[in-house]
């Protein structure tokens, strides 16, 4: 089966924000979808590893920031490739905050939606939010981001140094130093599988 085939789907890419007391937190998402118009209600998955998840599930609250073409990579390094359970996802990070009190977005993103969640479905590793829209704007007319695009003209190439040997993310990017990849070895950014490896 050729994973990459999953790549061709016509999805998005999107910060999904929460806060939590006075902690904000945020990450990179895929898979946020409108489901019905009345009641205006969005879906999203989150990976259970993500902090993000658990703030979610703790709080019922999050917003969605609508990533554009205009995007940059570090955009998503920042937002994708680091935890934030001991780093500030907003230190040097411009921001507002929704009627809801939790961050969206204002720059390289063309709206944001702030939703309260009405159920959640464990899909295993990763948790189904359905959630009610809340609030919503439109920010800019900048086109969305696909994540063809992304693949395509955002993410930057790995550039591996001399004669290195190791295995690239074919997802995000990280190297992984060694002769052999480990079969259950899972990206520390990015959280895919071995199999979304290839050799340098």
């Amino acid at each position: 089966m050729d994973k990459k085939a999953m790549f061709n789907l016509t999805y998005g890419l999107f910060i999904l924000t929460a806060r939590e007391g006075e902690k904000d937190n945020g990450c990179i998402v895929n898979t946020v979808t409108q489901v019905t118009t009345e009641p205006n209600r969005i879906t999203v998955a989150v990976n259970k590893q993500n902090y993000t998840h658990d703030m979610i599930q703790r709080t019922g609250e999050f917003n969605v920031s609508i990533l554009t073409t205009q995007s940059k990579f570090d955009t998503y390094k920042h937002w994708g490739f680091q935890s934030g359970r001991e780093t500030d996802k907003l230190e040097r990070i411009s921001f507002n905050r929704a009627e809801n009190g939790i961050v969206y977005l204002p720059e390289e993103c063309n709206a944001y939606l702030s939703a309260k969640v009405v159920s959640a479905t464990d899909l295993g590793t990763h948790t189904l939010f359905l959630a009610d829209v809340t609030e919503a704007a439109v920010l800019s007319d900048t086109e969305s981001v696909t994540y063809g695009y992304y693949q395509k003209n955002i993410k930057t190439a790995p550039k591996p140094e001399g004669t290195k040997k190791g295995f690239v993310c074919t997802v995000c990017g990280y190297i992984y130093e060694g002769d052999a990849l480990p079969e259950d070895f899972v990206c520390p950014w990015c959280k895919h599988p071995a199999s979304d490896f290839k050799p340098l």
